[in-house]
């Protein structure tokens, strides 16, 4: 599994974090260590920490905030998920898909008008 940043990816400036090149089972890894760290153990967890996600130019910390911002950035390609505990026991709903066979689908893991979303994709294309 692949971490990277894509920037101005339209033309109205909006750039993707993504999570790419993964199979079924490293996608139910992914799903179960996001929801016991994040929501059953209500702590950050950095990405780049997983020993099967390689993170190419970024690092991604998802964290528990009061409500849903999705991903913003402290500069030098350093970025950090914020959303509630249920916007993460969405995403990992939106997980199950990939969790039990290979698909070539992708998905945007939260529904947030920001400037970067974020994408899980097996081919990491969208």
């Amino acid at each position: 599994m692949h971490l990277d940043y894509i920037d101005q990816i339209n033309e109205y400036g909006d750039n993707i974090v993504r999570l790419y090149d993964f199979n079924h089972s490293e996608a139910d890894k992914f799903r179960r260590i996001v929801h016991q760290t994040v929501v059953v153990n209500n702590k950050p967890l950095d990405l780049s920490t997983i020993d099967f996600i390689e993170a190419r130019n970024c690092r991604l910390t998802l964290r528990i905030s009061d409500e849903d911002k999705g991903i913003t950035t402290s500069g030098n390609n350093r970025f950090f998920c914020d959303l509630t505990i249920p916007g993460y026991e969405k995403m990992i709903m939106l997980l199950d898909q990939f969790c039990s066979h290979e698909t070539k689908g992708y998905q945007y893991l939260y529904d947030i008008d920001s400037q970067t979303d974020f994408l899980f994709s097996p081919a990491g294309s969208w």
